[in-house]
């Protein structure tokens, strides 16, 4: 049996946190609160880009009715960088959105930090923090790992 540091210094614990990004876009997008909420660290704390703190149970609140396939209409993951220390994982990406209006879209980028701790030999998110990407900060196209147009992936992983 691997011992907890082993895995935690392993391209093992790595591709597990990379899973859980994929995972975490996957539950926003299906708005399942469920597979979200195991997710989370009973401690969990979310961050608007306001810097608005949103306790874990407003968030899950939140999380049920969040994406709007017919609002959201094309949400893209790029840019993922995965760093452990110690027990600590970091995932961080960029979200790539273009959101439908009655009389026009809008596009926009939110990076996001994702802080993972790994206890009893599961990762869970003991914190989430948003942060609007201002121009000329956009990660390229070529970072993109996963698209989702109306709620639908179309590539990449999920």
């Amino acid at each position: 049996m691997t011992s907890a540091s082993d895995y935690l210094a392993s391209p093992e614990a790595l591709e597990d946190l990379r899973k859980l990004n994929a995972r975490f876009i996957a539950n926003f997008i299906a708005n399942d609160v469920a597979s979200h909420d195991a997710m989370l660290h009973e401690r969990f704390l979310y961050i608007r880009g306001n810097g608005a703190r949103v306790d874990r149970i407003a968030y899950l609140e939140q999380w049920a009715t969040g994406f709007d396939p017919d609002v959201i209409v094309y949400w893209d993951t790029r840019d993922e960088l995965i760093t452990v220390i110690g027990d600590v994982g970091l995932v961080r990406a960029t979200n790539k959105y273009v959101l439908r209006h009655a009389t026009h879209q809008e596009a926009g980028m939110a990076a996001d930090t994702d802080t993972y701790l790994y206890v009893n030999g599961a990762w869970k998110c003991i914190q989430a923090q948003i942060t609007p990407v201002g121009s000329g900060n956009e990660p390229a196209d070529e970072t993109v790992i996963s698209v989702y147009v109306n709620g639908v992936l179309q590539g990449g992983r999920g």
